[in-house]
């Protein structure tokens, strides 16, 4: 049960074939919130560079499941998304989500629905993020203000 709540953190910015702009680079802050079925929050900063927009809408990196999103959509400044996360072990999770983004924010929530230990089990997260500068500074300055922030 531990890495349900990674997984409705990684199922918040699912990747998008995008043809237009999504996201501006730079150093931003994003706040992820697992609404239910228990409550938990992590607000981290993290530098975004050209590259790495495409990784930072794909969601946090999690080791434990594959998601593919059959629907991804991000178009008009709207986000939508529906898929499948599986694990390791093969437990499957179905992930559903919309929002909005903009150059400078970037706003998701997602329901998931999974079975464990034969119960099914509903699920809601957020994700808010805002660009917060055009330039950003060191990894360790940035390290340091994530554990600041924890």
């Amino acid at each position: 049960m531990k890495a349900l709540p990674a997984l409705l953190l990684l199922a918040l910015a699912a990747p998008a074939a995008h043809a237009a702009p999504t996201i501006t680079p730079g150093y931003w802050e994003s706040t992820n919130r697992l609404l239910s079925p228990i409550r938990q929050s992590k607000t981290e900063r993290r530098c975004i560079t050209p590259a790495d927009v495409d990784k930072f809408l794909s969601g946090p990196s999690n080791r434990h499941y594959a998601c593919t999103y059959p629907t991804k959509v991000f178009a008009g400044g709207q986000i939508r998304l529906k898929g499948t996360c599986v694990s390791k072990k093969g437990r499957k999770v179905a992930v559903q989500g919309a929002g909005s983004y903009a150059p400078n924010s970037f706003s998701l929530t997602a329901e998931i629905a999974t079975e464990f230990l034969g119960l099914d089990i509903a699920g809601r997260a957020s994700t808010e993020a805002r660009r917060i500068g055009d330039t950003c500074p060191s990894p360790a300055e940035i390290e340091a203000q994530n554990k600041a922030a924890q």
